[in-house]
């Protein structure tokens, strides 16, 4: 799996890259992430790409072309042609309206999808005329908004990565395939803390497996 992210900001995504399963990942080949800064296709000397959107309001609007440029770049990058484009590549544009991110939607990017393309809005939005020239899938990552693109796309490369053969290691690591807990617990057995005892509960000591994981079912369906 590939990542393009289309962001003004890439550096903002250093030090999550840079540490634990995502590096190792990176480094073993598992994925790749590229990035693409619009402001490389700005036409001006002065990198511009923002201006005051049309009918008013505050704040700035990222203009269309230097977005529609990169993407078209991170395109060209996958070297895929013709209806392999449509088939292999999935472009997200993140959107509060969008449909609503969640782990089905992290296994169907990692099952049908070779290239992902993350473009990361800032200010007040990016040029909707973008979607005018590439057919996008909207995409919400919760019903709040943030200030861009950057952290919605970490979430979600995280999330599909964790999909893909290899890249935590143990298949049994996703939560989502086995009876698992809210809450987990390891040794020492008891700790003491301002003079009160801390105990794991008993059943997870008692080895009956049975038991075990229906104390795991009664603890999801609290919370």
């Amino acid at each position: 799996m590939t990542y393009h992210v289309i962001s003004l900001f890439p550096g903002a995504f250093d030090s999550y890259f840079g540490e634990s399963i995502l590096k190792r990942a990176i480094e073993d080949k598992k994925i790749k992430v590229r990035f693409y800064n619009p402001r490389d296709f700005a036409d001006n000397s002065y990198k511009r790409i923002d201006q005051k959107p049309y009918a008013g309001g505050p704040g700035m609007v990222i203009q269309a072309l230097p977005v529609i440029l990169a993407i078209e770049k991170a395109i060209k990058a996958t070297k895929l042609k013709g209806a392999s484009i449509k088939k292999k590549i999935r472009i997200v544009w993140f959107t509060p309206s969008g449909r609503q991110f969640d782990t089905s939607i992290a296994k169907e990017y990692a099952q049908k999808f070779e290239h992902v393309i993350f473009v990361c809005g800032r200010y007040e939005g990016i040029d909707a005329r973008v979607k005018e020239v590439y057919a996008v899938d909207e995409i919400s990552v919760g019903p709040y908004v943030l200030t861009g693109g950057e952290l919605p796309a970490m979430l979600m490369i995280d999330s599909i990565s964790r999909q893909i053969k290899g890249v935590l290691g143990d298949i049994d690591s996703l939560e989502e395939t086995r009876v698992s807990s809210p809450d987990v617990y390891t040794r020492p057995e008891v700790f003491v803390f301002k003079k009160k005892k801390h105990k794991v509960p008993a059943v997870l000591l008692s080895g009956n497996h049975k038991l075990i994981d229906a104390w795991k079912l009664e603890r999801k369906s609290e919370k």
